[in-house]
């Protein structure tokens, strides 16, 4: 069986000043994790985030749950 490989994109969100994350949502099914990494450094490590973990990071984010104070 072959392994799939992560699909990575980044937020519409994101802005140019380099401070971005990629994730690969294309292997959740098949692992239940959600891959993130630095955008700058595309061979670095990966950090492999639930998803259930990931969903509620996302939701906090879009309800301002973590803005800076």
């Amino acid at each position: 069986m072959a392994t799939e490989s992560p699909c990575w994109f980044k937020s519409s969100y994101s802005n140019t000043g380099g401070a971005c994350v990629e994730v690969a949502t294309n292997l959740v099914a098949a692992s239940g994790t959600v891959p993130v990494r630095d955008s700058k450094n595309l061979t670095g490590p990966v950090l492999d985030v639930s998803a259930p973990a990931f969903a509620l990071f996302v939701t906090d984010l879009k309800a301002g749950g973590l803005d800076a104070v």
